[in-house]
Formats: structure tokens, sequence, C-alpha cells
């Protein structure tokens, strides 16, 4: 019952998140109070130097987020991997063909319903496995995150955040993880909390020895469907990309405590203004494919990603084209050849 409390509330909590910044970035001109409100909370680095300060937070402070989120997702990969192997195995080497995003999309899920079809026991190994195996990719982004917030960016003094956007920001690196592992966390921690319980009670010597083959820890992960797969060659393209974006914007500063900017290219800088954005998108576009995308909740979390990245992407393009009278025309903000 809590379970379902909690799965609910946070389903509400990124609704409620989502939908503002949806209608704010629609292709249809805001009202220009609404739009200088929302943009004085968004904005940050070179979008704001020119802002007031009031209320504002260094955006190097990024860092809490990355290591905010790095210590919960790593909780809850380690704990549910374990409640997987230890519950889960063995488990068929046949994928199953209905975890797939094309089911959902073409009707056959539930995704949109409160009153969802009850699984098999096979069908819930699965879905424990493919919870493990999508909070492997956000740990793998995350950590990236933050050796690059420490090695690669080097964030200019006056460079400023909102403080809400800031707090927003704590609030989307404690979602993001919990919406990956919301299927079956709580039944993962309820089950570690146990063992930990029984620990105490029994005592060290009277627990069984834990031993763990190492095959069958991983050998789970291959057998997963295609969809995890894909999702995960999808995150890869994406992840790869990113790395490449954030290097070439690390390396503009050469003085790392001036604010200058000068015009990024290569990579998908030929195309867009924003590439790392876009690449963050396809990033989570392949967790959501990963996921079997039949839960609301990493549908949510991936609307919260456009939304947020698109509106951040049109501020910046507009900036760049304020800043500098030679920057390229045919560069769209986000979306090659399109927007």
């Amino acid at each position: 019952m809590l379970g379902l409390g909690f799965t609910a509330l946070l389903r509400l909590a990124w609704l409620a998140a989502t939908v503002p910044i949806l209608v704010v970035s629609l292709p249809i001109r805001p009202v220009g109070f609404l739009h200088r409100m929302i943009m004085g909370f968004a904005a940050r680095g070179k979008t704001m130097m020119n802002s007031s300060t009031k209320f504002t937070v260094p955006q190097r402070y990024f860092l809490h987020f990355y290591w905010w989120s790095l210590a919960l997702t790593t909780s809850l990969a380690l704990s549910t991997w374990f409640y997987a192997y230890r519950k889960m195995v063995p488990l068929a080497s046949e994928s199953l063909s209905y975890s797939t995003v094309a089911s959902h999309l073409i009707g056959g899920s539930h995704i949109f319903s409160s009153h969802k079809v009850s699984s098999t026991p096979m069908e819930h190994k699965y879905q424990v496995w493919r919870t493990v195996f999508v909070l492997l990719l956000m740990e793998v982004q995350v950590f990236r995150r933050l050796y690059e917030t420490l090695n690669v960016f080097h964030y200019s003094p006056s460079a400023r955040m909102h403080f809400l956007g800031y707090l927003t920001g704590l609030l989307y690196y404690t979602g993001a993880p919990l919406s990956l592992g919301i299927s079956c966390a709580s039944e993962a921690l309820s089950y570690a909390r146990d063992q930990i319980a029984e620990f105490i009670v029994k005592g060290r010597d009277r627990m069984p020895d834990l031993q763990i083959d190492w095959l069958e820890l991983l050998k789970p992960l291959l057998y997963l469907g295609w969809c995890q797969w894909i999702g995960a060659v999808i995150f890869l393209w994406g992840w790869l990309h990113q790395l490449r974006c954030h290097a070439i914007l690390g390396s503009l500063r050469e003085n790392k405590g001036a604010d200058e900017y000068v015009i990024p290219y290569g990579d998908w800088f030929r195309y867009v203004s924003c590439p790392h954005y876009l690449a963050e998108i396809i990033i989570y576009f392949g967790i959501l494919v990963a996921s079997g995308g039949s839960d609301i909740t990493i549908w949510l979390l991936f609307m919260f990603v456009v939304s947020n990245l698109t509106f951040a992407a049109a501020e910046t393009h507009r900036w760049y084209h304020h800043k500098f009278e030679n920057y390229p025309k045919t560069r769209r903000a986000i979306i090659p050849f399109v927007y």
C-alpha cells in the first residue's frame, strides 16, 4: 500500500513539474510577464550574466546535483541488483517480447491507467532486471557528468543560476533515479532492510555466508530483450556525442577566470547551438526505450527533459545571435534543420 501511494505521489509530482515547462516551451509566443518570470527562474551561466544576481547561487553548484544523484542512483542500483540476484534468478534465456515500446504505443499497454494488469512471476523477474539495467545506464550518465563538472568545465566566477533553478535541479536528480527504479524499488529496499534487520538480530556468526557468482550476477542482463539493447545503443550514441560536445565547450575558456565567450565549432555544433542538450534528449530517449516504456513516470521524466532543454536551448540560441554578429545562420537551436 505504501509503495502504491509513493508511486502515485511521484507521478503527480512529475506531472506538476512538467506541465508548466511544457506550456512555456510550446511554439506560441508566451505572455511577456510569464516569459520573463520563467526565464529568470531557468536562466543560468551566460544567459544570466546581464540579469540580477539576487536569489542566485554560483553555477558551479551543479556539482551538488551529480554527487547527490550518484549516491542515490548507486544505492538504488545496488539494492535492486542484490534483490534481483537473490530472488529473481535463474532467468530464462529467451527474452520477453511484451517488453517493447512499440507494444505500448499501439495499445498493448496500460501505462496511462491506474489499473495495471497483474504480471506473471516470469514477467516480474524481467521487470526487476530491466530496472537494474536502466539504473546502470543512469549511473554511467551521472558519473560522467560528475567527472566533467570537476575536470572539464571551468565555470566563470560570474556564472550563476537562480536559487529556484538550483532547487529544481536537486528535485530532478532525486526524481530521475527514483522514476527509473519505482516499479520495484519498494520491494528491493524492503528486502535489503529485512536482510539488515536479520543481520542485527542474528549477528554475523549466525548468518549464512554470502557467496556471489559473478557470472550469475551479470548473465541475466544478457537475457533481456531487444528493446533494452536498442535503448542502450541509442543511449551510447547520445552519450558519446555529449561527451565530445562538452569537451569542446570546456576547451573554449583558455583563461579559466575570464568572462569571455567564443562561438563553438565541431561535432553537432555544425547543426545546432546546443548539441549537448540534443544529446541529453537522445540519452534519455535511450533510457526510455531500454525501460520498455511501460511506466508513465518514466514518460514524464522524458517529457520534462525535452521541454526543459528545448526552452533552455531556445534562450541560448537567442543569446548567441545577440552576442555574435557573425553567428552561423544555418544553425538551429536544438533540432537540426527544424528548430
